[in-house]
């Protein structure tokens, strides 16, 4: 018997698999999406080489595409006692057609299939944080109602984890934070609309800042979120809403980040050399406008700057604080990552490698 895992192959399905060959002696089937065969074989030799002997005897490398209503007809539904669903499309700038098919669709399939599972104990959905939407203030976890969403992606989170709701499956609903790194020492190996932002400061490419510096930003690493999916699918543990991100009083804000980054990039002798100023706060209205022109000057460097930032910029307006008095309570030795520790690791890293562009050789002048 064994665990379903989806996305296995994507960034952080590996590192779940990972986690859990370490925690677990479980089998498992992992599904990953490929075109063709010559694809499939691929991926394998991927995920072997990657999970190493922890993998050898106990991991089967299934071809499923969610988006096709025979997705799992590979997978022995007899066999497996638990799933993580892991694939998804997490751009901020998914269109609404393409959210639908993957995250809305594919959920709606594969919750199909755990219903033939006759001894599944637990359906795992990796989910956002951002699937509270525009609601502000405290965020608890529980079934969000819908208070209308910045982007497609956050929107179709939501009805995924509605969708699961009303299943009737033994459920649990993981909302991550934002990852942006791979673990405390800062290290950027996938790069999102985060990193893209910071990078755009860093060359002067944007001078206006969305948002309110006292808006909470929630951010993680890849180690903090597997090692959450490895602890709280154990069936030991209840099943639930957990927001798998620190503690409240521990989360970093807009203002102290943006203060950070530009602490550290002013330890840079190129930034410097630019004299470029730190950027300015707009408000909500300005923001708009900017946004709307920008879309005007179609293919300019304005236009591809703002359309880096517009598909999250509104829920920087909007202060949110995350509880997470289940996940304390289900994890109670859990460590999530020092936030400003953390954020000085990866704007560091981020500079010294200007971007992944090159080797890190070297931390910046005056960097603890």
């Amino acid at each position: 018997m064994g665990i379903l895992i989806t996305g296995a192959d994507g960034y952080l399905g590996r590192r779940a698999v990972s986690a859990l060959l370490e925690t677990t002696g479980d089998e498992f089937v992992l599904a990953v999406r490929a075109a063709d065969a010559a694809e499939l074989a691929a991926k394998r030799d991927r995920l072997d080489a990657e999970l190493g002997a922890a993998g050898h005897g106990r991991v089967t490398v299934v071809g499923a595409d969610l988006t096709r209503d025979d997705a799992l007809a590979d997978v022995d539904p007899r066999r497996v006692t638990a799933i993580v669903h892991a694939a998804a499309v997490t751009r901020f700038s998914v269109d609404r057609e393409t959210a639908q098919r993957v995250n809305v669709d594919g959920t709606v399939r594969l919750a199909r299939f755990a219903r033939r599972c006759p001894d599944l104990r637990r359906f795992t959905l990796l989910s956002t944080l951002y699937t509270a939407g525009r609601h502000t203030g405290d965020v608890p976890e529980r079934r969000h109602e819908d208070a209308g969403f910045v982007n497609f992606y956050e929107w179709s989170k939501w009805r995924a984890e509605q969708h699961l709701f009303d299943s009737g499956l033994p459920l649990s609903v993981l909302r991550l934070p934002t990852v942006i790194a791979e673990d405390d020492g800062g290290t950027v190996v996938q790069y999102n609309a985060f990193h893209n932002t910071l990078k755009l400061f860093y060359y002067g490419l944007l001078s206006l800042m969305p948002g309110e510096p006292s808006t909470p930003l929630a951010l993680g690493t890849a180690a903090f979120t597997s090692a959450a999916v490895a602890h709280l699918v154990r069936p030991e543990v209840p099943a639930g809403i957990y927001h798998v991100t620190p503690d409240p009083a521990q989360t970093l804000t807009l203002g102290q980040l943006i203060d950070l980054t530009f602490d550290v990039y002013e330890r840079d002798d190129n930034f410097r050399r630019r004299n470029l100023m730190r950027p300015i706060y707009c408000d909500r209205q300005s923001f708009d406008d900017m946004v709307d022109i920008a879309r005007r000057l179609k293919g300019g460097p304005i236009e591809q700057a703002v359309a880096s930032v517009a598909p999250f910029g509104t829920q920087l307006y909007l202060h949110k604080t995350f509880r997470n008095e289940a996940l304390r309570a289900a994890w109670p030795g859990y460590a999530a990552p020092d936030p400003l520790a953390l954020a000085d690791a990866v704007c560091d890293h981020l500079v010294a490698s200007r971007w992944g562009r090159q080797p890190v050789t070297r931390q910046l002048e005056g960097a603890l």
